[in-house]
């Protein structure tokens, strides 16, 4: 079930913030425990922001890319020292590149699942907010490239149902009619798109967009709640980024695998980077019982 999600009223810099932590952090980090807490809270997160859809999404997608990475892997990679046993070509297949293969499809399953977590949290709004004094110019490109993908699903979707009620399917006729078909709308579809992003140019360029000394309305104060928010991820980053340079959240995978696993500081770094990542749980959970808790007296 969807949720009403507290974080994204957060502040535009701490949603930022956010999400650059945890997906620098889920690029980087090879450690086993690390990348199970990243896919793990990604995909709780993702449900969290969109109930079923994420999890068709998981099923559809992003299973079947993680199997795909974790068998190309130890098929082209050779690496290690543990040989399990040899393929028909004669090349070893090790245990190594195995793992190696596992943790590569587990990082970028966790990559896709935080991005889509991203564009749900971070609007183009707050994107321009962001970077549109500093950057104007690419970040209104990136704005628009960041919508560019779901309003482009949406009128694909119309222009294939107009097609479709004049005798234009690409489900139905011989497959040269369903190309010819498949090829009118996709005239459409980039007709569309170079026309949009002209009006949106324009219409930007018309408003001032990007001039010295241009003021824009904004609905965002930094408020006492994201300094809190503010405070906890400045330590979060610090915390975990001395526990990499300490050697706490080291792995490696070849020539043998090898790697910080146990002790008090390697498992306080993961329990930390773990209270990162579930930030955004933890807050909607606490604003969830103060709503029912605020039902309840009423």
């Amino acid at each position: 079930m969807q949720h009403r999600d507290s974080f994204s009223s957060y502040h535009p810099i701490i949603n930022f913030i956010y999400f650059a932590l945890v997906l620098i952090c889920t690029m980087f980090f090879m450690h086993p425990v690390s990348l199970l807490i990243s896919l793990a809270c990604a995909l709780t997160y993702a449900i969290y922001l969109n109930g079923k859809k994420a999890v068709r999404f998981s099923l559809m997608y992003i299973l079947p890319m993680m199997l795909m990475a974790a068998v190309i892997n130890p098929a082209f990679n050779h690496e290690g020292m543990t040989i399990l046993t040899y393929l028909p070509t004669g090349n070893p297949l090790t245990l190594e590149s195995i793992l190696y293969g596992l943790a590569s499809a587990v990082m970028l399953a966790s990559v896709i699942t935080w991005f889509s977590c991203y564009n749900a949290v971070m609007t183009s709004d707050k994107f321009v907010y962001l970077f549109g004094r500093i950057i104007p110019a690419l970040s209104l490109v990136l704005s628009m490239t960041l919508r560019f993908v779901p309003k482009f699903k949406v009128q694909l979707h119309v222009v294939s149902e107009a097609q479709r009620c004049v005798g234009r399917d690409t489900s139905t006729g011989t497959m040269l009619q369903r190309v010819k078909n498949a090829i009118t709308i996709l005239s459409i579809m980039v007709t569309w798109a170079l026309e949009n992003a002209i009006e949106t140019a324009d219409s930007m360029k018309s408003r001032g967009y990007g001039l010295p000394g241009r003021t824009a309305f904004s609905i965002y104060r930094f408020d006492d709640r994201d300094k809190a928010a503010f405070v906890w991820l400045c330590f979060c980053g610090f915390y975990i980024i001395a526990g990499w340079m300490a050697g706490g959240l080291s792995w490696q995978y070849y020539p043998i695998i090898k790697g910080a696993l146990t002790g008090i500081f390697p498992i306080s770094f993961q329990l930390v980077y773990l209270a990162l990542c579930l930030t955004p749980v933890i807050l909607n959970g606490m604003e969830d019982r103060k709503w029912k808790h605020l039902q309840s007296e009423t």
